[in-house]
Formats: C-alpha cells, structure tokens, sequence
C-alpha cells in the first residue's frame, strides 16, 4: 500500500518539533555537502532554529561572504544599504594600507629588497638615516639627563657631608663645655666624670720626657 500525502503544517508538541528539526537539518545539510562534492557547486546554508540557533555550511573553495556578494550581483537585490558599502570600503582601503605599511616595515628591516630599482631605494635610505639620527638624539639626551642627575648627587652628597662636620663639631664643642663647667664646679669631679665626656689632649711631647 503506497504512503499517503503527509500535510506540512507546525508540529504542536514542543519536543516533536525539536526532534523533526533535528533530523530535518542534518539531512538538509549533508544533501548541500553532497551536491557541493558531486556536483562541484557552490553551495551555501543558513539555518535559524525557532530559539535562534544558528546552523551553516559552506563549500570549502568559497565563503558566506563571498556567496552574498554574487548573490547581490546577480539577482540585482540590495542586502545592505549605502551605509553598509561605505564602511565595507572603508575596510578594504583599511586593509590595503595596512598591507603598504608592512611592506615598507619590512624594506625598513632590509628584506625583499631586490624588487626595488635604485629610485625607490633612495626613500628608504633617507628614513633609516632620520631614524638613525633621531636615535643618537634619543641617546644624547638619556647621557645629558644621567649626568644631570650625577652632578646633583655629588652636590648633595658635598652637602650632607658639610652637615656631618658641622654636627660632629657642635658635638666635640659641647662635650669640652661640659668637661670645663665640670672643672669650674667642683676639680675632685674631674674624676669622677663619665668617660664619654672627658676628652683626652693628644701631645706626644708630654711623654717623651722622663
């Protein structure tokens, strides 16, 4: 008995639908794999679930974006407005110049040379010179700062070390004022004064003779 028409309407049963989705999907894309191989097509697939899931396949030797574009110009339909074409310019030209400044990175570097004729040339030997003199600059300009900084360290070290002389001084000064206020009070102290404030005269004359 030959299978009857099956009506094609929404499957109430949530599960059910997810289940028919699945199957569906997985069969829809692997007959757009098959007609890519066997055919040698072009073959691009976008599908959206009912919970916004995204699913695509693409043949190898082209891209979704690629696809788009033949699209557009061959149904003649519009799939982004003006706004969208200029800033896919502005990225092309982006890309361009980025590919430029590499080139001119590497001739910098000195490699893939041998394509240029002696004009072009003479471009990249002015901004390696430049460069080279805004370099020494750069250096001329670290050695002045250090020997900035070295002159005022050796002014403040000069200075620290006239406060150090000064302070021990001071020091030594108040030390004999007290050994004499010592003396002027009472002599049989003298004595009896701690050693760190009795400061003994170096005269080597004084024990030479006997």
């Amino acid at each position: 008995m030959g299978r009857g028409n099956t009506e094609i309407k929404r499957i109430e049963n949530s599960t059910n639908r997810q289940v028919t989705f699945s199957k569906r999907r997985s069969g829809i894309i692997k007959k757009a794999r098959e007609i890519s191989v066997l055919c040698d097509a072009q073959v691009s697939l976008v599908i959206f679930s009912s919970l916004g899931k995204l699913s695509e396949y693409c043949s190898p030797s082209t891209t979704l974006s690629k696809m788009l574009e033949r699209y557009q110009q061959n149904s003649g339909k519009k799939l982004w407005d003006a706004t969208h074409e200029n800033l896919s310019a502005e990225i092309d030209r982006i890309k361009k110049e980025n590919d430029n400044m590499q080139i001119e990175l590497r001739h910098l570097k000195g490699e893939d040379l041998n394509s240029l004729n002696p004009k072009e040339l003479i471009p990249i030997e002015e901004g390696l010179q430049n460069g080279l003199t805004s370099v020494r600059e750069k250096q001329m300009d670290f050695l002045k700062m250090l020997r900035k900084n070295e002159r005022m360290l050796e002014e403040e070290n000069k200075r620290l070390k006239y406060l150090l002389q000064h302070q021990q001084l001071a020091i030594e000064g108040s030390m004999r004022e007290l050994e004499i206020s010592y003396h002027q009070k009472d002599p049989e102290y003298a004595d009896q004064m701690p050693m760190t404030f009795r400061v003994q005269p170096f005269q080597p004359n004084l024990h030479g003779n006997n």
